[in-house]
């Protein structure tokens, strides 16, 4: 084989403005070092992110909120994703803007419920008995058509599974026969059934058919260790939110109305509070019995000014719900009007009482210094190599515009370098791409020196 057919199995991501961000970079003790995990100063907000991160293990935080509170381009944001980042792909993290309250076909408080279902986990743990083993015969026994006529019915299936241990011989119903045949279960695939709904899942072909064929599109998967018949311990991950949508909508039926809903694209369901209170009902029921375990998750709500008076004050109800997750508000107003109202002024557009209840966290400017961190991690993310004096220069771009801006002018500046034979970003390439593009601050210094010269 030639070197030059082998192609690289890296996968080519789009690169998102919060890539780079692993984590909120704190040591052993909960200190934030000064750049790490992506995330560079904002040492204050970063530790106490990371106290809110414990609090959501130790599971003390539910119904409680945070605000981070910042001007524009401080990385409030940045920290929000961190915490998802910590946390894992187990607790939910359900992100929204204030904005999507907004809609046309429900209430603003049913997409505020919505979102706060979806960001509570509920993890159940349920145990299955089930059969499982390479297929070593699989014969559909056939016997007269009881409706008469020619055809034959298939009375049940003969299957024998292998194991690392022994060999089972089953016979099962005829429907189980269907979803092998779904499944196009074959003699030399590993399966398994499960016995109390008669699920059939096949997990690959036996590796010790590995070298039947030179070319296969197939997953190769060993033979089960144990006995064909075995218990297992089935996890599974729901949010509350999933569980209303399932019972929200009535399922089958074979009235004509069940098939007329089924054909027409429904319109979005309002899930109704009753509806809720039964699921909230059968939820707390499964976690008394101990089958079920209630993970609080994270919403982050960002521009939460967005939201109007109405919506604050569903929010009070919401927070103070025994099934509650943490809330996180992002903003970056200063005193504002509240939407909704004609002429009530508070602290970062939301009501006093409301702010009551919040531990707020602040994030500041960055420094020249930091910035110039910041854009060094960028522009190893998108993969251009820039040297010092050009970084310093974006620095200086940054302090006098916003580090938005000098982070925007990286990927221009990297294709004007390629045009012009370099491999990295040089200080002519940045000063160059500075004097074509405006930033907000220097496009608002022309509009008032030539307002004449624009439609009102």
């Amino acid at each position: 084989m030639k070197i030059e057919e082998v192609k690289s199995t890296t996968k080519t991501q789009r690169i998102a403005v919060h890539s780079h961000i692993k984590g909120l970079g704190l040591n052993e003790e909960g200190y934030a070092l000064s750049s790490a995990q992506g995330l560079v100063g904002q040492e204050l907000a970063r530790e106490a992110a990371g106290i809110v991160i414990e609090l959501i293990k130790s599971k003390k935080m539910a119904g409680r909120a945070v605000l981070l509170a910042g001007p524009p381009g401080t990385g409030k944001t940045a920290i929000a994703l961190a915490i998802a980042q910590e946390l894992g792909s187990k607790v939910p993290f359900c992100p929204m803007v204030g904005s999507e309250v907004y809609s046309s076909e429900i209430k603003k408080t049913e997409v505020l419920m919505e979102n706060f279902r979806r960001a509570i986990g509920l993890r159940i743990k349920e145990t299955k008995e089930v059969y499982e083993g390479e297929v070593t015969e699989l014969t559909p026994v056939e016997t007269e058509n009881p409706m008469g006529g020619y055809g034959k019915t298939v009375s049940h299936v003969v299957i024998g599974l292998k194991t690392a241990k022994g060999t089972k011989q089953l016979k099962l119903d005829p429907s189980i026969y269907e979803s092998l045949q779904k499944e196009k279960v074959e003699t030399g695939d590993v399966i398994y059934i499960e016995a109390n709904s008669g699920a059939v899942k096949r997990q690959g072909r036996s590796d010790t058919y590995a070298t039947e064929f030179d070319l296969e599109a197939e997953e190769y998967v060993p033979l089960p260790k144990g006995d064909v018949h075995k218990k297992k311990e089935v996890i599974q991950d729901v949010t509350l939110h999933d569980l209303d949508i399932a019972n929200a909508r009535p399922q089958g039926g074979q009235d004509i109305m069940s098939m007329m809903g089924q054909l027409m694209k429904p319109k979005k369901t309002e899930i109704t509070d009753k509806l809720r209170k039964e699921i909230n009902k059968v939820v707390n029921k499964y976690i008394d019995q101990g089958i079920a375990e209630l993970v609080p998750g994270v919403l982050f709500i960002d521009e939460v000014h967005m939201l109007d008076i109405e919506c604050f004050t569903y929010l009070h109800r919401a927070l103070e719900s025994t099934i509650a997750p943490i809330v996180i508000f992002a903003t970056n107003r200063g005193k504002c009007v509240i939407k909704g109202t004609e002429d009530i002024v508070a602290p970062h557009g939301m009501p006093l009482d409301l702010l009551d209840r919040i531990m707020i966290i602040k994030t500041l400017p960055y420094s020249k210094d930091e910035m110039i961190q910041i854009l060094k991690i960028r522009a190893q993310t998108e993969g251009n190599s820039i040297g010092e004096e050009s970084l310093g220069e974006l620095g200086t771009i940054g302090v006098k515009s916003t580090l938005r801006y000098a982070n925007q002018l990286l990927t221009p500046a990297s294709i004007l370098a390629k045009i012009n034979g370099k491999d990295s970003i040089g200080k002519d390439e940045v000063d160059e791409i500075n004097e074509l593009f405006y930033d907000a601050k220097s496009s608002a210094k022309i509009l008032a020196e030539q307002e004449d010269k624009y439609m009102k």
